[in-house]
């Protein structure tokens, strides 16, 4: 009789995501002390929130046949050459960086980089696209990257909200600003107090109740404006100007800067990142250094390490790790580092010569299409313009319909179309489309062309120049850049090379087969407000996505919207703020949050106009019911929301999640669940189930999209059946609830190209693979835990002493025992290979462990026996052995050139470069020694410097 498992395909690939096979689980199980895995789940999670079924998702698919489907789903999608505009722009990714870039996982799967010294590749392509986007906004500072240009330009309005002027609620904004970017700013500004005033910046009326301005340029249908004079009203009113602007224009057209602008935002998109439907893409922001403690998002700075060399880092850091919780306007997971990296890059490819001739030759065609259309009895706009054709006509719908018919989608108006093009347009473009407008006989490109003008008015014209800096002129040749990318991939620590043990970011494994439709052109190459028609591959994908995820979580709805677990909490408690409003109780604005949450938490509710009230925690790291239930009973009746965050940030399932949701549901409140530790719940538990009403989901954890150096990522939200009216929508594309919410998010599906990953994911794994996903993630945990309790103090754990799927080491004793702080371990764990876990979070001199349930139990093994090396450094230092001040661990990490250089110390070279055998066989080389945070702070550099301004001042 044939065996019955020859019917499943030869590429299953549970086995293949999973790092453990049975006889491995049998050994840790063994370790730990349980006969199974049912007993270990069963001693880890509460039995009133086990799910008692199997998941109800499809069967399984193996690797080709997930491909095979994913290029049906693919096939649906219909690519036109759209030349919408609104933002999106096609464009095209040199095939270098594609490759070895975006494809490339010693890019994607890098982590945030809070570990400077493992990460200085990454850090300097970043800083190569904040000195890009200072060049040419003309600004002296630039973040490295916000989510969207809309959501930019929200953070822009709070940033002028919160520049000493709060007292001045009101925001004017262009009306000729793109619509979507419009709609987030009103999301945005309703619930902290701002007034948008929509309005022609001919009607604009400062006073001393306006903040500050918005203004697009070019505008929304592609004009260009000179807008000194409205910066000089601003600034007159002491308000401030923003100006949302586009990177290729500005290559030619005056910057937002030299015209008077405080804040310039935009998007990188067409500088060689897909369409994409939408994204992700990212978005800029530059400002001046005075408002530099204002600035959302990341900073990427200069400073030097302990040797004195030059060493990248992030800027002014306690902004990203000691959020100002109550006090915050915005959220810090608002990055797009790897879609900032291609940006960066693209413009390194190109250089200033390479910029300004992509842009002359679409200003160049859109003169030819507009002289053109002008000829053949077309009404064209003739004010100044970049790329956008203006065609006012009395039935556009004709006019959308030709060019369609020719192949083309450009932007209805009510009063006519506009064409923008783009660094793909083609003279034969320009001449079919030409056609197809205003008949056969239509004056072609080569007819046209010497009539072309590309003089700006003076006051328009580009009077500076830019990117003058050595890294924007020397990689011409492909060899060249393929050398110097390798060479900054080198310098980062991703997880081609180890294990990232970080706590509540799960760093799992992102598989090929999951990333591979990325880059299709049928996903790559949508414009987001291209006919729904053309996107029925997308919709059947979010279709199939939204169901997983329900059944996963247990709601009724998901809205996969918000593109970043940050905006998934903020939507979520706007859909909560809506549902009380519909009910007639808009008074409820109190959020209870434990001091245990997340930093994020507060700002979202900050951002949501909610009013933090803290719940403390007991000994044991959970939530205290009793001063719940009293805060509860103390603001029953304005009680909003409870965020929580489910199994506890303090890596524990919580054995009162169901009575802690009865009792704000008792008190009139609704319940988000932060799912950021989702990892340890699918297919063993269920939001939904527990008497959570929202949750957001981090697909950038759970489901595989990889991390991508702190970006990309995505937030979509569940909701239960009452919250799913409200779900948000979009001001160009029907989607959301019947009672929607505006947009959180730019495009109406947050950043749908990478959403196949997610997909893919869990089409590959099925509800079994799933379900054997998260058992292993809580047994890797539990494994560590048990290796490293006889040398570390596990600092939480549940009744029966198990964790979850992370935990919480205690560092705290190593103060005063030899001087040694959680960043000295973090640091000389670089030099046995690994990147360090979660630092002083959620609890200051403590590391946070999280494995994941991808890793081996041989790269489990090896972290454990780093963490008790180092566990015996530090007792050598006890005990008088090794110096309290010259010691492994206080110079760590060490790099080649200090190992290979003049030796000082009183430990051997040996001991400091190779501490473990595994180190022998590869040997991952910080570039840097440790890097002095307070020197970068107090000699702020946030763009490439020249070598002149590394002289040391101290």
């Amino acid at each position: 009789m044939a065996d019955r498992t020859l019917l499943q395909p030869s590429d299953d690939f549970a086995p293949r995501h999973l790092g453990v096979d049975d006889a491995d689980v049998a050994a840790m199980l063994d370790v730990i002390g349980v006969p199974s895995l049912t007993a270990l789940v069963e001693e880890t999670i509460p039995g009133d929130v086990r799910l008692d079924r199997t998941l109800d998702l499809p069967a399984p698919l193996g690797e080709t046949d997930v491909l095979d489907r994913l290029r049906a789903i693919a096939s649906d999608n219909r690519v036109v050459r759209s030349l919408i505009g609104a933002g999106y722009y096609d464009t095209i990714t040199p095939p270098v960086i594609q490759r070895n870039v975006l494809e490339n996982p010693g890019w994607y799967t890098q982590y945030t980089p809070y570990q400077a010294e493992i990460a200085q590749g990454r850090l300097e392509v970043l800083l190569t696209f904040q000195t890009m986007v200072s060049d040419l906004s003309g600004l002296e500072l630039a973040n490295a990257s916000l989510l969207d240009e809309a959501t930019a330009a929200a953070e822009a309005m709070a940033m002028c909200f919160a520049s000493g002027r709060r007292k001045r609620p009101v925001f004017l904004v262009a009306d000729d600003a793109h619509p979507q970017t419009i709609a987030v700013l009103q999301t945005r500004a309703e619930p902290m107090g701002i007034e948008v005033r929509v309005a022609p910046t001919t009607a604009w009326a400062f006073d001393d109740s306006v903040c500050g301005a918005l203004v697009q340029t070019p505008t929304t249908d592609g004009t260009l404006l000179d807008v000194a004079g409205l910066a000089d009203a601003a600034h007159g009113a002491g308000a401030l100007l923003v100006v949302a602007s586009d990177l290729l224009a500005l290559t030619v057209s005056k910057s937002p800067g030299s015209m008077g602008a405080d804040i310039a935002i935009g998007s990188a998109q067409r500088f060689g990142v897909p369409m994409g439907y939408g994204g992700p893409h990212a978005a800029w922001l530059a400002t001046h250094k005075a408002l530099v403690r204002n600035v959302p998002g990341r900073i990427i700075g200069v400073s030097k390490d302990r040797h004195g060399n030059r060493a990248y880092r992030m800027a002014i850091q306690t902004r990203e790790q000691h959020i100002r919780r109550d006090k915050a306007t915005s959220n810090i997971c608002t990055a797009q580092a790897l879609l900032a990296i291609m940006a960066g890059l693209y413009a390194c490819w190109h250089g200033p010569e390479g910029l300004r001739r992509i842009a002359d030759r679409v200003r160049t065609l859109r003169g030819c299409l507009a002289a053109s259309l002008s000829a053949g009895g077309l009404t064209v706009d003739d004010a100044p313009a970049f790329d956008t054709v203006r065609v006012r006509d009395e039935d556009p719908d004709a006019l959308v319909a030709r060019a369609l018919a020719a192949g083309f989608n450009v932007r209805r108006f009510d009063d006519g179309v506009g064409i923008s093009l783009d660094e793909r347009s083609t003279p034969a473009e320009i001449d079919r489309l030409a056609a197809a407008l205003v008949g056969a006989d239509a004056k072609t490109c080569d007819a046209t062309v010497d009539a072309v003008s590309l003089d700006l008015p003076s006051g328009l014209a580009r009077d500076s120049e830019y990117l003058d800096h050595e890294v924007f002129h020397a990689y011409r040749t492909e060899h060249e850049m393929l050398r110097y990318l390798h060479r900054m991939q080198a310098r980062d620590l991703s997880l081609t090379t180890s294990m990232i043990p970080l706590g509540s970011c799960t760093m799992k494994l992102n598989a090929t087969t999951e990333m591979a439709a990325v880059t299709w052109p049928e996903f790559a190459s949508l414009h987001p407000f291209a006919p729904l028609d053309q996107a029925a591959g997308y919709r059947q994908l979010f279709h199939e996505l939204e169901a997983s995820l329900a059944e996963i979580t247990g709601f009724d709805a998901v809205s996969l919207q918000p593109n970043a677990g940050s905006q998934g909490e903020y939507t979520g408690l706007l859909v909560i703020r809506a549902y009380h409003r519909a009910r007639g109780e808009s008074h409820r604005n109190v959020c209870l949050i434990p001091v245990s949450a997340h930093g994020t938490n507060p700002a979202s509710a900050a951002m949501a106009g909610m009013k933090v009230v803290a719940v403390k925690c007991d000994d044991a790291g959970n939530i205290d019911v009793d001063d719940l239930r009293a805060r509860a009973e103390q603001h029953a009746d304005r009680l909003s929301a409870l965020m929580v965050t489910y199994p506890s940030t303090h890596g524990v399932f919580e054995t009162t999640i169901r009575e802690v949701c009865d009792i704000v549901h008792a008190h009139g409140g609704q319940v988000y669940l932060d799912g950021a530790n989702m990892n340890a719940q699918v297919g063993l538990c269920r939001p939904g189930d527990m008497g959570a009403d929202v949750c957001h989901l981090n697909l950038h954890k759970t489901f595989c999209i990889p991390h991508g150096g702190g970006g990309p990522g995505m937030g979509p939200i569940g909701v239960v059946s009452h919250l799913a009216p409200y779900l948000p929508g979009h001001p160009l594309v029907a989607c959301g609830g019947d009672d929607a919410i505006g947009p959180v998010s730019a495009a109406p599906w947050g950043s749908p190209s990478i959403l196949p990953i997610s997909w893919a994911y869990i089409r590959m794994m099925g509800a079994a693979g799933l379900e054997r996903a998260t058992e292993v993630a809580i047994l890797n945990a539990n494994y560590m835990a048990a290796r490293l309790a006889g040398h570390f103090d596990v600092l939480y754990t549940g009744p029966s002493g198990r964790v979850a799927h992370e935990f919480i080491l205690d560092l705290r004793p190593f103060r005063a025992l030899a001087g040694i702080e959680p960043d000295d371990v973090a640091k000389r764990l670089m030099d046995y290979g690994f990147h360090a876990p979660t630092m002083s979070w959620p609890v200051a001199g403590t590391l946070m462990v999280e494995p994941t349930e991808s890793e081996s139990r041989a790269e489990l093994d090896r972290f454990c026996d780093a963490m008790i090396a180092i566990r015996d450094e530090i007792r050598a230092i006890e005990d008088g052995t090794i110096d309290r001040d010259d010691n492994p661990l206080k110079n760590a990490p060490h790099t080649a050139g200090e190992v290979a250089g003049d030796w000082s110390h009183g430990y051997t070279r040996e001991q400091a470069a190779y501490p473990a055998a595994w180190v022998r066989e590869h040997k991952f080389w910080p570039v840097v020694g440790r890097v002095d945070n307070a020197y970068g702070d107090r000699h702020l550099v946030c763009s490439c410097p020249p070598v002149e301004a590394f002289v040391d001042e101290d």
